[in-house]
């Protein structure tokens, strides 16, 4: 990579193995932060699935796994020549941009952004110690591993996983914010997730509630929580546009994962006016804190009876600090460019 000073504009490359149409929080953290970097003058290329053969990756078949990447991932690269080059997941993708890094000898850095050694235990039983000694491995050469939270930071300090800095996240501002409410009889408790068995869905759907509860999102575990929760709304995947009026008729917000480096889907309901209930887990406690924009508690159900105590207003003064165009100016920062 050729010498660049950091006040100049830079070629940016980032590879990633989660990218559209997939819907998760990694690619709207991707989109947005893509987004505002070529706001700043920046020229980035995102390198996803979408350009490669691709499988459905076995029990998240929403993901797709990029087939015979090397060669193409080498071609692509040279031809780019970037002066950054950030590695966001740990698939094929990434595995083959890590090699072609490490064959040319180019610095770069990487993010950990997805639990998946406590997905892949929670569908498989395969032990958190083999997960992570592959993510030492990935993780081991890179300059910076950019993570969400202060929590996740001190997690893969703990498992001597590569050098962690925190990378806070953002909302969309323009397309999360409030509206007055259609009155209605009863409150209305949602939750937007992938509904999966490591989103821990049922502590929320089978809570009993003075209340409607409605579920936003799709995945494997669709089918069987449907048949067993015919009380609840089931809307399935939405865009921002439509997740965003979807909140504006709703009260509050519940997360039951105690899985998540961060929950972007906090920020937008909070920036909707909707205080959050949570367990007090990675994700929440460091998205809400102490901020009285929501109630974290070991007990999921004594954390929803307390949420008549909170503001809208408090929940959307907090959802205020975290912006993009910050994230995007920090991720650029920790990039090494040269």
């Amino acid at each position: 990579m050729k010498a660049l000073n950091r006040t100049n504009l830079a070629k940016i490359v980032i590879m990633t193995d989660a990218w559209i149409p997939q819907v998760n929080g990694v690619v709207v953290c991707i989109q947005q932060t893509v987004k505002h970097l070529r706001k700043m003058g920046h020229d980035v290329f995102v390198i996803g699935p979408d350009r490669f053969k691709n499988i459905p990756c076995p029990t998240y078949p929403e993901i797709r796994l990029a087939l015979f990447v090397r060669k193409k991932v080498f071609a692509i690269l040279d031809d780019l020549k970037p002066d950054a080059l950030h590695i966001n997941t740990e698939g094929p993708l990434g595995i083959a941009a890590r090699s072609y890094a490490h064959k040319k000898k180019i610095c770069y850095t990487t993010a950990f952004q997805t639990r998946f050694p406590e997905y892949i235990k929670a569908r498989t039983g395969i032990p958190l110690s083999w997960t992570y000694a592959f993510l030492r491995w990935f993780h081991k050469n890179s300059e910076r591993v950019l993570v969400p939270s202060k929590t996740v930071q001190e997690d893969l300090f703990k498992w001597n996983v590569g050098k962690p800095e925190v990378w806070s996240l953002g909302v969309d501002l323009s397309t999360f914010q409030p509206k007055k409410r259609t009155a209605r009889k009863k409150k209305v408790y949602v939750c937007t997730s992938r509904l999966a068995i490591e989103k821990n869905l049922d502590a929320f759907l089978g809570l009993k509630l003075d209340g409607e509860k409605w579920m936003i999102g799709s995945g494997p575990e669709e089918k069987r929580l449907r048949e067993k929760y015919p009380d609840v709304k089931f809307f399935g995947n939405k865009s921002h546009e439509e997740l965003a009026k979807i909140y504006q008729d709703c009260d509050y917000f519940v997360f039951p994962s105690k899985t998540d480096t961060f929950g972007l889907v906090l920020l937008e309901a909070m920036a909707c006016g909707l205080p959050v209930a949570a367990y007090n887990v990675s994700g929440p406690k460091d998205v809400i804190g102490k901020s009285k924009a929501g109630i974290l508690r070991e007990d999921l159900a004594e954390a929803v009876r307390g949420l008549e105590t909170l503001s809208a207003s408090t929940a959307i003064k907090h959802a205020k600090k975290f912006s993009w165009e910050k994230a995007s100016e920090k991720f650029f920062s920790y990039l090494h460019i040269g």
